[in-house]
């Protein structure tokens, strides 16, 4: 009789890049994920049809052992769940033992973000050679819109439509979203594309090119970023997702719209977002500990 579970690990596998489209980086950390939960049952005589909550539990409490953080023992648990519903809606399993346990706390840290005058003097100055213009547009891009590194970083010329004042984003998932681009964020792209005419052959797509002419990595990025912060004379280490962050959180400072910081920045869970929220409140208590006659400490 044929074992039902055999082959199950490729299958999903091949499933998440060919119908669910994932990116390479995101498949691998599947691969892993299984591949140690795989070599953990067997070392207790079990398979994925035999295991049984216990037997994830055990897993999860071997890693923790093993100086894995609450963060990454979430996500082997959710990458399980995952697999085994995969596997029951293809009825190679009858049941999800994941299902039953319950994933680890995670505090939750607050993301660092720039002040605004930090961004002002970072964006300071653009600068008038070919690769000062494009970092200037990166950097004028990241703030304006929120775009994660990798959307970035895979920006195609037919998504700008500089005229509009709007620019085509692929987001995680392969999903896409439309999103605004400021006037001064235009004007960059503009002198970008302009002085990028000098670099790059007629058939290249990418927005962003090295000086060779070839699509800018995300090391390049970074690095770039890393050391216009540092010409600035700003003490932050400044990374793309710093800008990100900042975009967020300035934007909702300013509106105090949630819903509409959501959709711009990508994230399909509002949850994901509400960590703005106190980040604005740690601005306002802050304000009130400054300002108000009654908040300072050791007063009655």
């Amino acid at each position: 009789m044929t074992d039902p579970s055999a082959g199950l690990t490729g299958a999903f596998l091949e499933h998440l890049r060919h119908e669910r489209h994932l990116a390479a980086a995101t498949v691998a950390a599947y691969a892993g994920d299984l591949a140690a939960a795989e070599a953990h049952l067997a070392g207790q005589a079990l398979d994925w049809q035999s295991a049984d909550w216990r037997a994830i539990e055990l897993w999860l409490a071997a890693g923790r052992q093993a100086g894995h953080s609450a963060r990454t023992l979430r996500r082997r648990l959710s990458a399980l769940r995952t697999f085994f519903d995969w596997a029951m809606r293809e009825e190679r399993l009858t049941h999800n033992p994941a299902a039953a346990v319950r994933a680890p706390r995670v505090s939750r840290r607050l993301p660092q973000s720039l002040a605004p005058d930090s961004v002002a003097r970072l964006l300071d100055a653009a600068p008038a050679d070919a690769l000062g213009l494009r970092d200037f547009a990166i950097m004028e891009l990241l703030y304006s819109s929120g775009l994660r590194l990798a959307e970035l970083q895979r920006l195609d010329l037919l998504a700008l439509d500089l005229p509009a004042g709007l620019v085509r984003v692929r987001g995680k998932g392969g999903k896409t979203r439309i999103v605004p681009v400021g006037r001064l964020a235009c004007a960059a792209l503009e002198r970008w594309l302009a002085a990028r005419a000098t670099l790059a052959d007629v058939e290249e797509q990418a927005v962003f090119v090295s000086r060779r002419g070839q699509r800018l990595s995300r090391r390049g990025i970074q690095q770039r970023l890393a050391r216009r912060a540092r010409e600035q004379g700003l003490d932050e280490h400044v990374h793309p997702h710093l800008l990100r962050h900042a975009f967020a959180t300035h934007l909702l400072e300013s509106s105090g719209d949630l819903r509409a910081v959501q959709e711009l920045l990508g994230h399909s869970d509002i949850g994901t977002t509400q960590v703005y929220t106190h980040l604005d409140f740690q601005h306002l208590a802050e304000v009130y500990d400054r300002t108000h006659p009654r908040a300072r400490r050791g007063e009655d």
